[in-house]
């Protein structure tokens, strides 16, 4: 591995190069990191959970105090609203503190413990107690969309250092300046609490090197990326290559199926019209909840209701995308769609932006989309295609047919979901979060989230990247037999000190067990 071109953000808007540049790490500089957080590691795993939540504290605190340059920075490299940035900042911080107080709490450890019972027959019962441990250094890859929320200090990060493990984030090349400022509140929160550096490193590449040699490196533990089912899927390549497995936790894309009964739409059409066009053009449809196809009924009221967004469609103004790539990737797929088969029913003005992209509403046939299956795949962007279904067996269809997806919607009246609860049922194999009456774009940062979904939305179905199970897919169970009081971790002895909820004996309580021995 040889060291990359430095790596130079680009302006979206005038495809201009912005200033600064960032060298791209060696591998010897990769190599390097990795042993420095595997050393980090011994000591970062050990540390009190009030360590670390006030670590996650300061950086969110860090990110306050730098945050007018920072969000300037991101809305230069990234063309994003300053509005949005500014909750994207919101969001970030508020991640960091939800974790705080999940350490704070400490039952996420899911402390069990099973005492023993000499007397039992036909052998005694040992007493066994277990918990969750963190795994090793994390490997987080920044997304091109979130360039605060899902990046060097977003979820993933977040997540990772709550649960004890050091972090070694690659900055995208898209947003690097962005990175730098976000990686120097962590490095400085990380000195400042006195822990090892290697806590936390922040590394820049303009290709694909420093990923891959991450993604190889014996010492990295876990991988969380955010991005195109091609980038997940050579992660996950790699990763199942190596001598020792391990995981990454990919999100990768998605369609975000919404479905339109016929007693919704006569009750509600003209409002859900608006939101979702309002939907699928958010952010220039750069969302991985951006509704991708809708599932519309043959008739007359489906046509009224694809008139309506039509005009909505014809009458979007151009936004300028990411970057030059996720523009080329966008324009493909609309040749995609129409090579396929599928209907331009609408698209709206174009724009003089470098990576300008226009809004586009498409429609099929239920009976192509099943023929070509490619035409339910992502078109990453302010696109939407509405599939024509004949009747509900022919609905049944489309839905069996789609790949996993994070969201699933459905717009009907309350009469009506008695009737489909069959489909309910099978969108909940096709979807980690189901929506009612409402659109997927924006995940609530929040305990009961579940931003995930099965292959090919994410490369595990079992996992989210929002909400607080996100800390669990950096962990792994650990258990103690016949263990003394005073070599257990305090999550786990008999007094409970930290006076969290435990599973005992198959009862859940923060009791201490003096009483019962």
């Amino acid at each position: 591995m040889s060291a990359s071109a430095p790596v130079q953000a680009i302006d979206p808007v005038t495809g201009a190069p912005l200033p600064e540049e960032y060298p791209s790490a060696t591998a010897a500089e990769v190599d390097e990191a990795c042993r420095r957080a595997a050393d980090a590691f011994e000591v970062y795993r050990a540390t009190p959970a009030a360590v670390r939540a006030e670590l996650l504290r300061a950086v969110a605190r860090g990110l306050e105090t730098e945050a007018a340059e920072i969000i300037e920075r991101a809305h230069r490299e990234s063309a994003l609203p300053l509005a949005r940035l500014q909750g994207e900042m919101g969001r970030t911080c508020t991640q960091l503190r939800l974790f705080a107080t999940v350490l704070d709490e400490g039952s996420w450890v899911e402390a069990r413990i099973d005492t023993a019972d000499p007397a039992r027959q036909p052998l005694p019962k040992p007493d066994v107690r277990s918990m969750r441990r963190p795994l090793g250094p994390v490997a987080v890859f920044g997304a091109s969309n979130f360039p605060l929320a899902f990046s060097v200090a977003g979820g993933d990060t977040a997540a990772a250092l709550a649960s004890g493990n050091p972090v070694l984030a690659k900055a995208h090349p898209a947003h690097p300046g962005t990175c730098a400022r976000v990686g120097r509140v962590l490095a400085a929160a990380v000195h400042e609490a006195g822990l090892p550096a290697g806590v936390f490193t922040l590394l820049f590449d303009a290709g694909y090197d420093v990923g891959s040699a991450l993604v190889r490196h014996p010492q990295v533990a876990a991988v969380a990326f955010t991005g195109s089912r091609a980038g997940g899927e050579a992660l996950m390549r790699l990763a199942a290559s190596r001598p020792r497995p391990i995981p990454v936790y990919a999100e990768m894309g998605s369609v975000n199926p919404v479905l339109i009964l016929p007693g919704a739409l006569a009750a509600r059409g003209p409002a859900i019209a608006a939101g979702l066009h309002g939907s699928f053009t958010l952010g220039v449809g750069q969302f991985c909840t951006n509704p991708g196809v809708v599932l519309l009924e043959e008739g007359a009221a489906g046509d009224a209701f694809l008139a309506a967004l039509a005009e909505k469609t014809a009458s979007t103004a151009s936004g300028a995308m990411l970057t030059p790539g996720i523009c080329r990737a966008y324009q493909e797929g609309q040749d995609h769609l129409a090579a396929r088969g599928a209907e331009r029913v609408a698209q709206g003005a174009e724009g003089t932006a470098a990576t300008g992209a226009s809004a586009a509403l498409w429609q099929v046939a239920g009976a192509r989309a099943l023929a070509e299956p490619e035409l339910l795949e992502e078109v990453f962007g302010p696109s939407t295609l509405a599939v024509r279904y004949r009747d509900r067996a022919q609905l049944e269809s489309l839905l069996r047919s789609l790949e996993g997806n994070l969201t699933a919607t459905v717009h009907a009246e309350p009469a009506e979901l008695q009737e489909i609860a069959p489909l309910l049922h099978l969108l909940e194999t096709k979807a980690g979060r189901l929506l009612i009456n409402q659109f997927p774009t924006g995940v609530e940062v929040c305990p009961a989230m579940v931003h995930g979904g099965p292959f090919p939305a994410t490369s595990d179905g079992r996992s989210t990247s929002v909400g607080t199970r996100a800390i669990e897919r950096f962990t792994r169970f650990v258990a103690w037999q016949g263990f003394p009081q005073d070599a257990l971790p305090p999550e786990l002895q008999d007094g409970n000190p930290l006076g969290i909820w435990r599973l005992v004996d198959g009862a859940w309580g923060q009791q201490a067990l003096f009483a019962r021995r």
